[in-house]
């Protein structure tokens, strides 16, 4: 009787063993936190909304995804993709956070400010500036998924922002760099050419465009 009971226990604690072996690991591996970095400059930063801690749209991105997802705003106001553009989103120390941040999924959407009159003359520059800043990201050990957006529309010629340039000029440019660099794109222009009611100034995003925008993107990320 002692011998059943000796043979029986060893046989459970090995059904144990063999279980915490293979379960584990994929427990430890499904609870990893995924880094989502937003990269913009004033439409991702939220400026324009009064709670852009709680309503910009990485924070709703945040809410939308949940808790195994890490999402950083890493908007700032003003700048552009170009290097030699007014102020270059390259001499940020958002830039180089968003880097030691080493994000699992990246969002860029930077050009807006590109289109002002004074930045656009270096437009010769865009593409090649564009497709070094993916490749910056691209040799980061975490090896992140990349989404450029095609840009929000611009209602009005507000800061020298201009719409005919995003359209004709600049959202052409992101789906070729899209192509070139075999990333994929979210289009943010169609769904809001007919909103510009969430556009209070023409350019920024209320909370409620913001939180539309976030949604489009949530639906890109888990597709």
């Amino acid at each position: 009787m002692f011998i059943k009971f000796k043979t029986a226990s060893k046989i459970t604690l090995l059904f144990f063993l063999t279980f915490t072996v293979f379960t584990y690991p994929q427990q430890e591996k499904s609870a990893k936190t995924i880094k989502v970095a937003c990269l913009g400059n004033s439409i991702t930063f939220g400026s324009g909304i009064e709670n852009k801690e709680r309503d910009s749209y990485p924070a709703v991105l945040g809410k939308l995804l949940g808790d195994r997802y890490d999402v950083r705003n890493f908007g700032v106001s003003g700048r552009t993709l170009l290097k030699q553009g007014d102020f270059p989103y390259w001499k940020e120390n958002a830039f180089l956070d968003a880097l030691t941040f080493n994000p699992d999924i990246m969002i860029i959407m930077l050009g807006t400010n590109d289109s002002k009159p004074q930045n656009w003359k270096y437009k010769d520059e865009y593409e090649k500036d564009y497709c070094q800043l993916i490749d910056i990201f691209k040799n980061l050990s975490s090896n992140p998924k990349i989404y450029l957006c095609r840009l929000v529309p611009a209602f009005k010629i507000n800061w020298g922002i201009n719409d005919s340039v995003i359209v004709n000029d600049i959202i052409p440019l992101i789906e070729k760099i899209g192509k070139e660099e075999n990333v994929d794109i979210i289009d943010l222009y169609t769904p809001f050419k007919n909103e510009g009611r969430v556009f209070p100034d023409g350019i920024h995003p209320n909370a409620e465009g913001a939180a539309m925008m976030a949604k489009e993107i949530y639906k890109a990320i888990i597709k």
